[in-house]
């Protein structure tokens, strides 16, 4: 335990000393704010995350008892009879997947119950781990009788299918968690343990299986930053330079350096061009970091949805040619958008430009919201852009990937609000909360207020009562700026954007603009107060003409926020016989039926087959996110306008 004892307390004096994990210690030196530095308290995040605490996590456990995820580890560890019960090999990553959401949870809602429901699962789990460290429920209950997806030896067949370094990815993950909530180390060491292993298995004996799914490389990447242990560092890059030889179905066509176009699985690629931003900059790999480029340019140029969801095939789960973006038929799995998030995240940590959070925060707000019902206990896996009702959320799914990545990923949100570079704080997302981030030497306070996303005012306070000075960097969003993407793949369909404000201490204040941030350099003193003021206008967005589904088009957006038409609100009418009346302008309207305070939209249009004035009607449009809680029926997020109207 003595290496256990010495691993908590040097990093628990790093929390300490920042307060924060530092993510890049090359290039530029960006730092990740711990999430339990940040306490979200407004209501749009903070409602979901308690449902996320009270419904999701629950049922996913109760889900997970059912279906025999749990059950694998009490026969592996020969706890319980039996044999391997659940349909597929990788389903212990499930498990792994709703410990790391529940330890979260817990820094955000102080559980001893599930706390100690925790305590006993991980139990059940280090007692499956075989001597050795391997660790593998499929396996260690009947090898001679394993899923036809796994291989005789041990690791051979995870180029295909067997998704035994997958499994640990999500392991390595969970264990960071819930030592970070709780200061166990009973997970981490069962972590540590696996880690070891296949650290000698394959930089020591040097196997040359690289994971069929990739997602190891995260888990090894977060298990270095808390051991310290180099070897899981080098293991990462081992993993990604190991890729060759093999299918773009799983980006494994060429080498990673020499990619240049995002193909393939949509997960898999997402969490691949995450660890390559994390290894790039620990191990200082440029080749990394400009094959992540270009590869971010390819997906935002041309494959990627005004939802900010990605993967337009299901054939693949992944991605088609340039331009090639369905809309009923639009994959947008939620883990991709998950995904999405975690790899924009990493690109603006080695770059500090707000593209990236503007990419995340499209995605975070429509496609990613969308895979999981206001109730908390239903799920979407892919997240299309039209339907004719053919579509619902489900209570779970045999591959049930996408419900529990939901429930990690909700309550790390507060993780994503802030930033820090030296002596500068990032503010990157618009979440009402109260954070204490270390500056210099000082635990700063700030206060940051608002209603966003239904408003666009926003008050940030420093809280302190010492005078410092430091810089607060405040991202403008490309769409306050009449930048609907970084691309020309969508454009505004007018430029008449109302210009963004900003006063300091109720003035105008000197600012430096750069890569969408406003940069505020000043002396500031408790009781300081930032004021931002964004446009909050019904935008029309059109797309590329090369997008053949778009085309004749628009899609409505307020704010970070994607609007639908859906069959509730047009009873009687036939969504696919109607074109929006631009001309007449749109308004703006309280609607608290499906979420409190929420804004909806309000327009005119036309019947196509009689466009006559008196063939008009009042159409309603409601946030994407929000569809599909009505039961079945048409929906479309791009509708047909008219060009003009008499």
């Amino acid at each position: 335990m003595r290496i256990f004892n010495k691993l908590k307390n040097a990093f628990s004096l790093s929390l300490i000393l920042i307060g924060s994990i530092s993510l890049w210690s090359q290039s530029h030196y960006l730092q990740q704010v711990n999430f339990t530095s940040v306490k979200i308290t407004d209501q749009f995040w903070a409602p979901r995350m308690k449902t996320n605490h009270e419904v999701t996590i629950p049922i996913s456990f109760a889900k997970s008892e059912e279906t025999g995820r749990i059950k694998n580890f009490k026969v592996a560890a020969k706890l319980e009879p039996g044999a391997f019960c659940s349909t597929y090999p990788y389903d212990d990553s499930d498990v792994f997947k709703i410990i790391e959401g529940a330890s979260y949870s817990l820094q955000l809602f102080p559980d001893p119950l599930l706390e100690a429901k925790l305590d006993t699962l991980i139990s059940y789990i280090a007692q499956a781990q075989e001597p050795d460290g391997y660790l593998y429920t499929n396996r260690t209950i009947d090898s001679l009788h394993m899923h036809p997806w796994v291989g005789k030896k041990r690791w051979e067949n995870d180029p295909k299918s067997s998704h035994e370094l997958y499994n640990v990815g999500h392991l390595y993950e969970a264990a960071v968690a819930h030592y970070l909530a709780t200061g166990k180390t009973t997970l981490l060491q069962v972590a540590i343990k696996n880690a070891d292993l296949v650290a000698h298995d394959f930089l020591d004996k040097r196997l040359p299986y690289y994971p069929g799914h990739q997602e190891i490389e995260l888990g090894l990447v977060k298990l270095y930053k808390v051991t310290g242990n180099e070897r899981y560092l080098d293991l990462a890059k081992y993993f990604l330079d190991i890729r060759k030889g093999g299918k773009e179905y799983n980006q494994a066509h060429l080498p990673v350096s020499q990619q240049s176009e995002i193909v393939g699985h949509a997960v898999r690629a997402t969490y691949m061009y995450s660890a390559m931003a994390d290894v790039a900059a620990l191990k200082s790999a440029p080749e990394y970091q400009a094959a992540i480029l270009k590869i971010w340019n390819d997906l935002i140029d041309g494959k990627y949805y005004i939802t900010g969801g990605i993967g337009s095939q299901a054939s693949n789960e992944g991605f088609g040619k340039a331009y090639e973006l369905p809309n009923e038929e639009a994959y947008c799995e939620t883990c991709a958008s998950i995904g999405n998030v975690l790899w924009n995240y990493r690109m603006f940590l080695m770059d500090a430009d707000g593209k990236y959070y503007d990419v995340l925060e499209r995605t975070l707000y429509n496609a990613l919201l969308s895979g999981v019902s206001l109730s908390g206990d239903r799920f979407f896996y892919p997240n299309p852009l039209e339907s004719h009702g053919q579509h619902e959320r489900q209570a779970w799914f045999d591959c049930a990937c996408c419900p529990s990545n939901i429930c990690r990923f909700l309550p790390s949100v507060p993780g994503y609000i802030y930033a820090m570079d030296s002596s500068i704080v990032y503010v990157n997302l618009f979440i009402q909360n109260e954070a204490a981030l270390q500056v210099g030497n000082h635990l700063t306070h700030f206060e940051l207020s608002t209603k966003y996303p239904w408003e666009g005012k926003v008050i940030i306070r420093i809280k302190d009562s010492n005078p410092l000075p430091f810089t607060i960097a405040i991202r403008i969003p490309g769409w306050a700026r009449g930048e609907a993407v970084p691309s020309n793949l969508y454009e505004f369909t007018d430029d008449n954007v109302s210009p963004w404000k900003l006063k300091v201490n109720n003035k105008n204040y000197p600012f430096e603009f750069s890569k969408g941030y406003v940069f505020i350099h000043k002396t500031w003193n408790s009781g300081d107060k930032i004021e931002l003021e964004l446009p909050m206008e019904v935008q029309t967005i059109k797309a590329h003409p090369a997008v053949k589904a778009d085309s004749g088009k628009i899609a409505l957006q307020r704010g970070p926020l994607v609007y639908c038409l859906e069959w509730a609100d047009q009873p009687n009418i036939d969504l696919w016989n109607i074109a929006i009346n631009r001309q007449k302008g749109f308004k703006i309207y309280s609607d608290n039926s499906l979420l409190p305070g929420c804004l909806n939209i309000q327009g005119e249009a036309c019947r196509l087959d009689n466009s006559k004035a008196n063939d008009c009607f009042e159409f309603k449009a409601i946030p994407y996110f929000l569809w599909a809680h009505r039961g079945k029926g048409s929906m479309r997020v791009w509708m047909p306008y008219l060009a003009s109207h008499e």
